[in-house]
């Protein structure tokens, strides 16, 4: 939500922090993706999830300030030993290569079924472990981990409290 009522232009939402130095930081809105960089750093680390208020620095309004954190967390971002659940791979038997199905999971979160090819399962795993993507779908579901789990031709991703 962006507020320009008061003369300067204030955003309320949920931010990824996508580069953090001692200097300045760099937040992504995981609703919009925009960007916003941070005119000093408060403190905040690569991929720290914010529920902020931020507001832009005058007189040209490209940088800005955190001005209120509601919440501040972090995404446990792991590759799991264990194989898909029964329930992924009986989703993924049912889509072709490169598909993908989505279900709620039972309270909180999300489970994502991918269907590759099965000498491409390893790749593909890493590859959802290094997307930005992940950690701004986790923060946008309000999830503290992302449990990546892979077998031939099958990869799971549990978004989890």
């Amino acid at each position: 939500m962006t507020d320009e009522a008061a003369g300067g232009r204030r955003k309320e939402s949920t931010f990824l922090v996508t580069h953090a130095d001692d200097a300045s930081a760099v937040l992504r809105d995981v609703h919009d993706a925009e960007v916003h960089t941070l005119a000093e750093n408060p403190d905040l680390g690569t991929n720290d999830v914010l529920e902020a208020t931020i507001s832009a620095d005058p007189p040209m309004a490209v940088t800005w300030t955190v001005e209120t954190v509601a919440d501040r967390r972090t995404v446990d971002l792991a590759e799991s030993p264990e194989s898909p659940t029964t329930q992924a791979r009986d989703l993924a038997t049912d889509q072709a290569v490169g598909e993908v199905t989505r279900r709620e999971r039972a309270g909180e979160g999300e489970l994502h079924v991918l269907t590759v090819p099965e000498d491409g399962t390893t790749d593909a795993v890493a590859d959802v472990l290094d997307d930005e993507e992940t950690l701004a779908r986790a923060a946008r579901l309000g999830v503290r981990r992302v449990e990546v789990r892979g077998e031939a031709g099958v990869v799971s991703v549990r978004y989890l409290p």
